[in-house]
């Protein structure tokens, strides 16, 4: 544990910083299978929508360093990939 006070006002700011970047990272998940389930049911209209939505909390996210920019662009490349083809199918 920590024994100076600045080593605990530190612990204290990475607690707080942990939360919030777990609040972030669960709201882009939900985002991202919201996506897969329009995906699954064959929605286009609605897939799309959601990936609006998904790529706006992922790029934030990324934003604030909550997962690596490449990783974000990486996964909103691969949700418009699927999404696109649902026109196809």
């Amino acid at each position: 544990m920590a024994n100076t006070t600045s080593a605990k006002k530190a612990a204290r700011k990475i607690a707080k910083r942990t939360a919030v970047n777990k609040d972030r990272r669960t709201e882009m998940r939900g985002t991202w299978r919201a996506v897969e389930e329009a995906i699954s049911a064959g929605d286009q209209k609605v897939a799309l929508e959601a990936l609006k939505k998904a790529e706006s909390s992922t790029r934030r996210a990324a934003g604030k360093s909550v997962l690596h920019k490449n990783t974000a662009s990486r996964k909103v490349a691969r949700l418009t990939k699927r999404v696109k083809a649902i026109a196809k199918a």
